[in-house]
């Protein structure tokens, strides 16, 4: 029997999660299917490699069915994605169900590689550079998981453990190489002498941090260039254990590299000072050259060459959030954080309500159909 719509007020749509390949958008996808407070089933898969996913249309052709998660009726009457490579899965949801007669709304995170017709609602952040339209939501910062309920669990379950570190503590939150952006050792040795300076100066202790993006040898190098009190974490997949939330709790300070815009929004959703660090302002000698350095010239050429769809701005983030007082460069004085004159909505607010009056539309079978076959 069909799931009553939304307007009935009866049965809370059935949702469907997409994850993907990246750690940072399945935390923006959980944490918008969490704040919608509908149940919701996580679809996990298993790409094929060598598969051009960006030329598909609705298709499946992209995954291994048989070592994914499984797409079958009921058919979700909401879809939660990002990554260009879950978009003609989305696709072919949506037209399989379109074909049952039943409505299947696309909302994406982040940025599209279609058309942003094809989807019900994009919410995106400035690095992307959408276009004003009708169907994008334009948020400051990235959706987070940040609530505090959940730092005032894992605060409780970590103070112990830190109680022997002095006070400020500092949490340092280790990133990647990531398009202009290059997370090396001398990054690293860089980072630490930057840190160690800020914790020091007020007789604390430093929380670190790497993260999935964060390649071998950066935290080594980075904790022999210490000498106050740390304690450090190295990232594990899916490891229960894993002090990241613990760390925006029982922090004082907060520093981030500049690569990662997902754990620069949840520090600054603590409410604490953010220090950022400026990865391109590193000086390597001449001939400390290595491949990760060769990517990130190339995609500065891509920024200032290609089509914009092709590459990110983060700096443009970085910008806005500096100009709104909610971070600093590390290195200059922290501006007090004051309560003064908060938004009236934040970020995750607004696309929740964006999402909710999906459920508000009347249906559009026939142009869905159009749409979805085509």
């Amino acid at each position: 029997m069909r799931r009553q719509s939304q307007s009935a007020a009866t049965v809370a749509p059935r949702v469907w999660v997409l994850l993907n390949h990246r750690a940072g958008e399945n935390n923006q996808i959980l944490a918008l299917a969490e704040a919608l407070g509908w149940p919701f089933e996580v679809k996990r898969f298993t790409y094929r490699r060598g598969v051009p996913y960006l030329l598909l249309g609705a298709s499946l052709a992209a995954i291994d069915r048989l070592r994914s998660d499984p797409l079958t009726p009921p058919w979700p009457d909401l879809i939660v994605s990002a990554s260009a490579r879950n978009e003609a899965i989305c696709r072919w949801i949506q037209r399989e169900a379109a074909r049952d007669g039943h409505r299947v709304r696309l909302v994406h995170i982040g940025r599209p590689f279609n058309r942003l017709d094809r989807f019900d609602l994009v919410i995106t952040t400035p690095q992307y550079r959408l276009p004003r339209r009708p169907n994008v939501l334009h948020n400051s910062t990235t959706l987070h998981r940040v609530m505090p309920q959940r730092l005032a669990g894992e605060a409780a379950r970590w103070q112990d453990r830190l109680a022997h570190l002095p006070g400020p503590k500092v949490a340092v939150l280790i990133g990647g190489s990531s398009g202009p952006y290059v997370m090396d050792a001398a990054a690293a040795r860089e980072l630490a002498r930057q840190a160690q300076a800020l914790a020091a100066s007020k007789g604390g202790s430093l929380l670190v941090t790497t993260s999935a993006r964060t390649r071998r040898g950066v935290l080594e190098a980075f904790l022999e260039n210490v000498e106050v009190p740390v304690y450090a974490y190295q990232w594990r997949r899916d490891d229960p254990d894993n002090p990241y939330f613990a760390y925006l709790a029982l922090a004082d300070e907060i520093v981030v590299t500049c690569d990662s815009l997902s754990m620069l929004t949840e520090a600054c959703a603590t409410g604490k000072p953010v220090h950022l660090f400026d990865l391109e302002a590193v000086r390597r000698p001449l001939w400390d050259w290595h491949p990760q350095r060769l990517r990130a010239a190339l995609y500065r050429w891509a920024m200032d060459w290609l089509p914009k769809r092709l590459t990110r701005d983060l700096s443009l983030v970085h910008r806005q959030l500096v100009i709104e007082g909610r971070l600093v460069w590390l290195g200059e004085t922290a501006r007090p954080v004051t309560p003064l004159n908060p938004p009236s909505l934040t970020d995750i607010e607004r696309a929740t309500r964006r999402v909710r009056a999906l459920f508000r539309e009347q249906p559009r079978i026939q142009p869905l159909l159009n749409a979805a076959f085509s």
